[in-house]
């Protein structure tokens, strides 16, 4: 009843039913038996009258003792059979059902998880989990709910029409004649709670969202600092209220479509024994015809309702199959090569040969359903980076610089493959990284960025998500390598303390000292820090600066900065501009040249002293 009646006028992609078919073929034992169980259910649905007729005309009215307790004996075994049939039934539904949300929801998931890193600067994240779980349960309806409702409902409604009319067609006429009366208000009733039903959905949503935005971490920070509680909670209870209101509206629809259909069915039943009655006592038709006929009718308007709908019904599940598709069919931008190659393990050599990068636009990278807000991207990102060349020998350490936008960022991310290079190459030990696997690669690198990411977990099982099966010796000793060790010894919990939200209950330094003792655990040869401490007090970049120095011996090591402090040691700078490299070479020679390097290094007012500290 609540069905959306617009998403039957949709226009399914070719081939759909075929890839709806090939996921429905491990199961094909399990439906053909879940459909058999079905059709003798709708047998049985039928037998029951007839065998009340018979037991009716041929024993309670001829007073015969025998028959009476044979056919209500064969009646009570019917209905055992009825109850084991159903139970075999859902057993068999169940199964099927839970193995496609199970295949489906293991695709999506594995699918998306080898989406570039664009795909999720794009996507809004609700509406993937929506996929997952509500069109992935929407889809699998249509080998449980939506196959048994169709088969179930036909073979009754043509075996309850087929024994009516045999049993009495004055009867079945005068019934089949009241069906508009009731099929009418039914689709009238139907189409208004669909609206209802959707604009609840919508309301629901918005006050979801609005919860989910204030209940995590930073949207309560936010609230807590910036926001009017008089005002959120104004606003929240009028959100609320308008679902209150929408819920009475559907609640009072669904009694009165409960109310008119128990009335047409109660008059129909009127006619049917003021006719059938008459008829009795004429001796047209017997006592037990007469009830048989009644509790037929009972059987009858319920698939004629359901059936009305099964276009819509139909089309739901197969467009939420579509839905899924969707996701499965957007290609990763980042794929392993079809003959991947091994990358040498020795210390590598890194080297970016005349890279040039521009950001892939949104119908490359991300399905418009799937964003909030999906505008046509009139303006170009344009190339980000242009013809960039630099060489990072085995074991040194590497600082690129430069003002907010020149590209810092982006350069840490083609290294590991989030991106792959618009043109040029990026090679590691003279093997181009996209000839490698993505696996293999990533598996030599360790990154820090700025905000490092932390699972709602414990300390412990956040440092294994980098070595599944360190023990716990080898992550004490990461933590005292990062400078961390200490600190999360006098913790009440130790290793099991919870680091909450996104590690919100740690401070910057804290947390960015566990990411490095993430990275030690993973213990890779290339080492990315991305502005890691741009965020982070003196002390705390002191301590990180201590643990930093630990983590790059014997790596290759590319530091993103902020503060020249922390690189005025490297080997080489990048100064980037632009996206351009417009200069390079060691902090005193660039410090010499009074180029970009010295204007931003003047612009931090660095004393004499801490330029003498950071190079010591």
């Amino acid at each position: 009843m609540s069905s959306d009646q617009s998403i039957k006028d949709q226009k399914l992609k070719a081939g759909t039913l075929k890839r709806i078919l090939q996921f429905a073929k491990p199961y094909r034992r399990y439906l053909s038996i879940f459909i058999f169980t079905v059709a003798i259910d709708a047998l049985l649905i039928v037998a029951t009258p007839l065998l009340l007729r018979s037991l009716v005309d041929n024993g309670v009215v001829p007073g015969n003792r025998a028959v009476v307790t044979n056919l209500a004996l064969i009646v009570g075994l019917l209905a055992i059979a009825d109850a084991i049939f159903s139970a075999l039934g859902r057993w068999f539904s169940s199964r099927i059902g839970e193995g496609l949300i199970y295949d489906l929801r293991s695709k999506v998931f594995e699918h998306v998880q080898g989406q570039s890193i664009a795909f999720f600067t794009r996507t809004q994240t609700g509406s993937l989990i929506s996929r997952i779980n509500s069109d992935v349960i929407g889809a699998q309806q249509a080998f449980t709910s939506t196959l048994s409702g169709i088969v179930s409902n036909s073979l009754t409604l043509v075996l309850v029409t087929i024994a009516m009319l045999t049993l009495s067609w004055q009867i079945t006429v005068v019934s089949l004649i009241l069906l508009p009366i009731f099929i009418v208000p039914t689709k009238w009733i139907g189409a208004k709670l669909a609206n209802y039903t959707r604009r609840s959905f919508d309301l629901n949503a918005q006050m979801s969202s609005t919860m989910t935005e204030r209940f995590n971490v930073s949207g309560a920070l936010l609230v807590s600092l910036y926001g009017d509680p008089t005002r959120e909670a104004k606003n929240f209870r009028a959100k609320a209220r308008k679902v209150a209101d929408m819920g009475v509206r559907i609640a009072m629809l669904n009694r009165i479509f409960f109310i008119a259909m128990t009335s047409v069915a109660a008059i129909a039943t009127a006619f049917a024994y003021g006719i059938g009655g008459n008829l009795a006592i004429s001796n047209q038709i017997t006592i037990g015809t007469l009830l048989a006929i009644t509790a037929l009718l009972a059987r009858l308007y319920g698939p004629l309702t359901a059936l009305s709908n099964i276009r819509v019904d139909v089309m739901s599940a197969l467009v939420s199959f579509e839905r899924v598709f969707e996701v499965l069919d957007l290609k990763p931008m980042v794929l392993d090569p079809l003959v991947p190659k091994t990358i040498d393990t020795s210390i590598p050599r890194i080297e970016f040969k005349s890279v040039s990068f521009a950001y892939p636009k949104a119908e490359e990278i991300s399905v418009a359903s799937l964003e909030i807000t999906a505008k046509e991207e009139i303006v170009d990102s344009g190339e980000i980076l242009h013809d960039i060349s630099f060489t990072c020998e085995p074991g040194t350490f590497t600082a690129i610089v430069g003002a907010s936008g020149a590209g810092k960022s982006t350069i840490s991310a083609l290294l590991p493959r989030l991106y792959d290079v618009t043109a040029g190459s990026i090679e590691i030990n003279g093997l181009d990284v996209r000839e490698t696997t993505i696996g293999q690669l990533r598996k030599m690198i360790g990154i820090v960025t700025q905000d490092s990411h932390m699972l709602h977990e414990s300390i412990i099982e956040n440092l294994r998500y980098a070595k599944a099966d360190a023990t716990e010796s080898e992550i004490w000793q990461a933590c005292d390598l990062a400078q961390i060790g200490k600190f999360v010894r006098e913790l009440p919990n130790g290793l099991e303390t919870i680091v909450g939200e996104r590690g919100h209950r740690l401070s910057g330094g804290e947390k960015q000292r566990l990411a490095i003792a993430r990275l030690l655990l993973k213990a890779p040869s290339i080492v990315v820090l991305d502005e890691a401490t741009s965020h982070l007090d003196s002390e705390n970049e002191a301590l990180l600066q201590e643990a930093f120095k630990l983590a790059l011996i014997g790596r290759t090591s590319i530091v993103i900065a902020h503060r020249l402090s922390t690189i005025s040691h490297a080997d080489q700078i990048i100064v980037l501009d632009n996206g351009r490299i417009v200069e390079r070479g060691r902090h005193n020679e660039l410090v010499a040249k009074q180029g970009l390097y010295y204007e931003l290094y003047q612009r931090q007012s660095l004393s004499f002293t801490e330029e003498q500290n950071s190079t010591n």
